[in-house]
């Protein structure tokens, strides 16, 4: 399998979820057994041997990805959830959409001072997601080393939110 063959396991789905917005549907790529398991080696590669602690996801597709790549990589991970779907204490960070607001929380334990943490999602668009998510990791005292996505949408970058930080993306469109 290739990249080549992993991009033809990705939809198009045209004005998804809005007008005018081009989705990448994974579903197809999930499903299959082979195209799955080369996309999280190209994910997790970059990083081997970095001496990563700690993956951390964001809901939903994140942690699709993020809870392989942590196996691929030998290490923990940690979800970082949409607000009120964590028991408490929860750490939280308000964050600005395109389309309005939105609240990410991360248990207060599950990163602390000294551990070097991967953001892994499925897509990299305008960044505000994984800006918020590496905002909450750097919040508990850890420190983030990077960050893997399967998808990058370069013509909405992403990379500009997210400064100093080694971004890989084995697919870009």
């Amino acid at each position: 399998m290739s990249i080549g063959r992993l991009k033809e396991l990705i939809r198009d789905v045209p004005d998804f979820p809005k007008p005018g917005i081009l989705f990448k549907d994974i579903t197809p790529l999930l499903a299959s057994p082979a195209g799955l398991a080369l996309a999280v080696e190209l994910m997790a590669n970059p990083f081997r041997g970095s001496g990563i602690d700690l993956v951390a996801g964001a809901e939903s597709r994140g942690f699709i990805f993020g809870t392989a790549v942590a196996q691929a990589l030998s290490c923990g991970f940690m979800p970082i959830r949409k607000m009120g779907k964590l028991p408490p204490p929860v750490r939280s960070h308000r964050y600005q959409l395109e389309y309005g607001s939105d609240t990410l929380e991360v248990r207060d334990d599950a990163a602390h001072a000294g551990r070097r943490v991967l953001m892994v999602d499925d897509l990299l668009a305008t960044g505000g997601t994984m800006q918020a998510c590496a905002d909450l990791v750097r919040q508990a005292g850890a420190t983030v080393v990077g960050a893997t996505v399967l998808i990058e949408l370069l013509a909405l970058r992403g990379r500009a939110a997210l400064p100093g930080l080694e971004i890989h993306a084995p697919i870009q469109y």
